[in-house]
């Protein structure tokens, strides 16, 4: 009788908790999924108000199997601050998060870093990478035009001619008609993808995995792995 053993599950697609300085400079954590070759490029994923790192698990793996660094984090607080110039600073911990990577050059290759964000955390990736070179590439899901009065069209102007991924779900007005203005609005490569499950955010990625295969694919694009 024939015995088949299951390979063990990759180390690295647990993930492993690491600290960096977040906003203002206070210590943050995020979940770093390593790539098998590196150095590799790297993704910082962002989530909605609200959730944590936690919801982008099953895409990080995903992108850890396509040979992508991944740092998964929290936002600064799970519910809006009541200052707005508070929220104005939360970019901080993107860009944070995009040093900490470009800090580890035996792991994160030079040139080679996007972002990807999911509601807010798409309002606040696009924030981070208007003024970032590193920032190579960019992946907004369920976007909007304005998050509490945060505008994310002149972020994304100052982002200019850099490749973005826009997503969302065509039964999400807000998120569609954002998508649909951006995409007019768009200085370089806009490549907008369209779902027809009712969700908004990561959520969505939950329950669309055609969605998730597009943005492992994007960032495969925009930031060659070999």
């Amino acid at each position: 009788m024939a015995l088949f053993v299951l390979a063990p599950p990759r180390l690295q697609a647990a993930g492993r908790v690491v600290t960096f300085p977040g906003l203002d400079g206070r210590p943050s954590s995020g979940l770093f999924l390593e790539a098998d070759d590196r150095p590799a490029p790297a993704v910082v994923l962002v989530p909605m108000l609200g959730r944590t790192k936690d919801d982008w698990h099953a895409v990080g793996q995903r992108l850890a199997e396509a040979n992508l660094n991944v740092l998964a984090i929290d936002l600064p607080s799970t519910v809006l601050p009541a200052d707005p110039m508070e929220l104005a600073r939360w970019p901080q911990a993107v860009s944070g998060a995009v040093a900490y990577l470009a800090g580890r050059s035996d792991d994160v290759r030079g040139g080679a870093i996007g972002v990807a964000g999911a509601s807010l955390g798409a309002t606040l990736a696009a924030a981070a990478a208007a003024g970032d070179p590193a920032i190579r590439s960019l992946a907004l899901i369920s976007p909007s035009l304005d998050y509490r009065g945060v505008r994310i069209e002149p972020a994304l102007a100052e982002y200019a001619a850099r490749p973005a991924l826009l997503m969302a779900s065509l039964h999400d007005p807000y998120a569609a008609r954002s998508v649909r203005a951006l995409a007019r609005a768009a200085k370089g490569i806009r490549d907008v993808r369209w779902s027809a499950i009712a969700a908004h955010g990561s959520v969505l990625l939950e329950k669309d995995p055609e969605l998730v295969r597009a943005l492992v694919e994007w960032f495969r694009l925009t930031l060659p792995v070999s």
